[in-house]
């Protein structure tokens, strides 16, 4: 072998390690102790530390204390990214609407299996505000967002059914039941409002936004403090979220006579 394969091989292997690394995170586990990350990956304790420790410098990792996360840079990175998507672009104007409509932070999500990701954001202007930032990974099974995929997308579901449903907050869904009545209610009020699912000061107002072909696209809802938007509020704001959403849709080249077909 040759010196050049020799350290192609070398470079590829650091790259499968620090990719076995970035995996061992996820929206369950989000922030991992190093001794959590050396029994995941099985790496051995040195190279574990010192690629670690590496990441952290290049800004792949994020260390609180004893804990890392997945670094800011790499949502940064895959900002360019989600902004290139036509679906994304559309929609832009929706969501800065949906925000200067209700005064509180939009965002558009889409999903990927049993979890969510934020691809696009109008932040609220509000000085009280929870941080919603583009490459943000969620459960579906917690919080608005998840109920409209699980209300317009039959795939969504049998994701979950293999998926453990972590309890985050007392009142996060604990059974494939409970999110069934979930959806049916989503189906048919045309949106949903969670409160607590998933933090207990943050509640979410999500409706769904349908493609040109009449497939869900993602879904565009609210997020905000529950100390300033309260379940009863959401009765009014509902119908603003899912007027928006519509003009999202057609944003795309939506036709609704697509789902009655």
């Amino acid at each position: 072998m040759s010196i050049d394969q020799s350290a192609s091989k070398a470079s590829t292997l650091v790259l499968h390690k620090i990719t076995e690394i970035l995996s061992c995170f996820s929206a369950e586990g989000p922030e991992l102790t190093l001794q959590q990350i050396h029994k995941k990956t099985g790496l051995p304790s040195s190279t574990c530390q010192r690629l670690v420790q590496d990441m952290v410098h290049e800004g792949l990792l994020d260390r609180d204390l004893d804990r890392y996360r997945i670094g800011i840079a790499m949502v940064r990175w895959a900002t360019p990214g989600t902004l290139g998507l036509d679906v994304v672009r559309l929609v832009k104007p929706a969501l800065q609407e949906l925000r200067d409509l209700t005064g509180e932070t939009a965002c558009f999500y889409v999903r990927d299996g049993a979890l969510r990701t934020i691809v696009a954001v109008a932040e609220t202007r509000h000085v009280v505000m929870r941080p919603f930032l583009v490459g943000m990974v969620m459960p579906i099974h917690a919080g608005a967002p998840g109920k409209i995929f699980l209300a317009f997308d039959s795939d969504a579901r049998r994701e979950l059914e293999s998926t453990e449903l972590v309890e985050f907050t007392p009142t996060t869904p604990d059974s494939l039941e409970v999110l069934d009545r979930q959806a049916a209610t989503a189906r048919d009020q045309g949106y949903y409002a969670a409160f607590g699912e998933r933090n207990l000061d943050v509640g979410s107002i999500s409706a769904p936004v349908f493609s040109h072909v009449g497939e869900l696209a993602g879904a565009i809802g609210l997020g905000f403090p529950t100390s300033r938007v309260t379940p009863g509020q959401a009765e009014s704001l509902g119908p603003v979220v899912t007027r928006v959403a519509e003009n999202a849709s057609r944003l795309l080249g939506y036709d609704p006579a697509l789902r009655r077909r």
